[in-house]
């Protein structure tokens, strides 16, 4: 019976110690799955790093009167999408706060927006401080993407060594998609697709190209030397 009693205090005494290991091994776990040792240790054909797409949120309150925006707040506004060089791919919405709204407000910033074809989102981010009675709050929204750690040259594989991807396999492509898609958006969920195909639009580009006059059929001009 005291042999029984020691093994079960043994017992008792160990088993936070085993769960105390358990728990360091899980963390020695997670810590290898941060991007700098994956790099190092990529044994797949899969490039690390991927571009990382971030929201910046640019916020200007306007006046309204509560049938629209005067004329000279349309004119701050306009002037404000000018200084952020508005264009594709940014999002605009408007936030009419928590006591106060007017829609004639929303008719006249989706009409400035359109001036540079851009429609207005429904729904807007939560933005830092009070929204004043009597104002309206319009919020630009621009991705940026870009591929942190690139270049990485940190582990180039050498011959000999662990089978292992390089470091920098798949910046340079990467950061070239990164630097040219139009809407980063389209990085994070894409493009809906249409639930109806136009047929005329799928063969505008063939019929034009085969109306179209061969560049060769005016016959070579002649030019005096000189002239």
């Amino acid at each position: 019976m005291a042999n029984a009693l020691k093994e079960s205090n043994f017992m008792a005494r160990t088993k936070p110690v085993a769960a105390l290991l358990a728990v360091s091994a899980l963390t020695v776990g997670c810590a290898e799955l941060q991007p700098d040792v994956l790099a190092r240790k990529n044994s797949s054909i899969y490039s690390v790093h991927q571009p990382v797409v971030q929201r910046t949120d640019y916020v200007l309150d306007v006046a309204s009167t509560g049938n629209g925006i005067p004329s000279p707040e349309g004119e701050r506004l306009r002037a404000w999408f000018e200084s952020l060089q508005l264009g594709y791919g940014d999002r605009i919405s408007i936030d009419p706060g928590s006591t106060y709204s007017d829609p004639a407000a929303r008719a006249d910033v989706a009409r400035v927006a359109a001036d540079y074809g851009l429609l207005l989102n429904d729904g807007a981010p939560i933005t830092a401080g009070p929204i004043q009675p009597g104002a309206v709050r319009v919020i630009v929204s621009r991705m940026d993407a870009s591929v942190p750690g690139c270049p990485d040259w940190s582990n180039a594989r050498l011959s000999g060594g662990a089978v292992t991807t390089e470091t920098n396999y798949g910046c340079a492509t990467n950061s070239n998609l990164a630097a040219m898609i139009a809407d980063p958006n389209d990085l994070v969920l894409g493009q809906a697709g249409a639930s109806v195909s136009n047929s005329d639009t799928a063969t505008k580009a063939i019929k034009t190209y085969r109306e179209k006059a061969p560049t060769g059929a005016g016959g070579l001009q002649s030019a005096k030397p000189g002239g």
